[in-house]
């Protein structure tokens, strides 16, 4: 039996927001939903389903590109269970170097904040480090005022769109301190 629901109680059944689901709708991920004379959406048991999938997929990391591509072999019948292996291994793999990026930015942040005395000086070691190679007269002569909608997600694309290598960087930071 398929029992219908508002976009609110599919919401709550499939453990993620109403607006996530909207989201996942407008970038194709899920098909639009059926809606009523009113224009409510409506969905069944199938789209629960792929929203659960999604939310699980979405815990282990999975790209929404990812997603689709496991959705497509989920809905595929004559799909190899080696098709899907080849994904998740390729997501596990990816996991691993951010891992170890990850481990490469805790190790150089550890080492600029022991080199700081934290105490009432002026003087501060991690200032020094991240901005080696600045002469002083280069300060800034401001401090920034960031505009509202500023989010961490802007952030990671307006760094990933700069071209900043940030693991270079912090090669560079390590390379540095244990040259002194």
């Amino acid at each position: 039996m398929n029992t219908f629901m508002n976009i609110g109680e599919a919401a709550s059944a499939a453990g993620v927001s109403a607006k996530m689901i909207r989201h996942y709708e407008q970038i194709g991920l899920v098909p639009q939903a059926e809606r009523t004379e009113a224009g409510y959406r409506l969905y069944g048991d199938r789209e629960i389903s792929v929203l659960r999938f999604i939310r699980q997929s979405r815990r282990l990391g999975f790209s929404v590109t990812q997603i689709a591509e496991l959705i497509g072999l989920w809905s595929d019948s004559q799909r190899t269970s080696r098709e899907v292996k080849a994904v998740a291994q390729r997501h596990l793999a990816d996991l691993e170097t951010k891992r170890q990026e990850i481990d490469q930015m805790m190790d150089g942040l550890s080492v600029l904040v022991k080199a700081c005395h934290g105490n009432d000086q002026p003087h501060c070691a991690i200032l020094d480090k991240l901005s080696l190679h600045s002469p002083p007269q280069h300060k800034p002569a401001h401090k920034p005022q960031l505009k509202k909608g500023s989010t961490p997600a802007n952030e990671a694309r307006d760094s990933a769109s700069s071209g900043i290598d940030l693991m270079a960087w912090m090669r560079g930071v390590q390379t540095h301190q244990k040259s002194h």
